[in-house]
């Protein structure tokens, strides 16, 4: 049996988005560090799995629609055991929760955080 471990996604600002993301799902700083060749990363989660947050350092932005660019990413999805709750945090936090659909076997909601990432919240209570 394989499991996930990990995603890598890249970032104007790791800290600031280790913050957010620790805020809004409960999770922990893992680790962080000089990134490769140069940077920052760091890794947000729990003690099984978690998102490695990387930046080269370098304030250019990239133009890409992920759902169009082979092997982009096009969103993280989050499992809570409190969808309520965790809309709430999220709306706090200032993001705007959208196409939210309930569904066999869950219950979701998508936002997008500062980085353009789009995360999916889902739950299966």
């Amino acid at each position: 049996m394989a499991r996930l471990e990990h995603v890598n996604v890249t970032v104007a600002d790791p800290d600031a988005a280790a913050q957010v993301l620790c805020a809004l799902f409960g999770w922990k700083l893992r680790w962080a560090g000089a990134g490769m060749e140069t940077g920052r990363t760091v890794h947000v989660g729990d003690d099984t799995s978690y998102v490695a947050l990387f930046s080269y350092g370098s304030p250019e932005k990239l133009g890409q629609e992920s759902y169009r660019t082979q092997g982009g990413l096009n969103h993280i999805g989050v499992v809570v055991d409190d969808l309520d709750a965790a809309e709430a945090r999220v709306k706090q936090a200032g993001y705007l929760p959208t196409n939210h659909a309930d569904y066999e076997p869950g219950k979701r909601f998508y936002f997008v955080e500062g980085n353009g990432i789009e995360i999916e919240v889902v739950s299966y209570s």
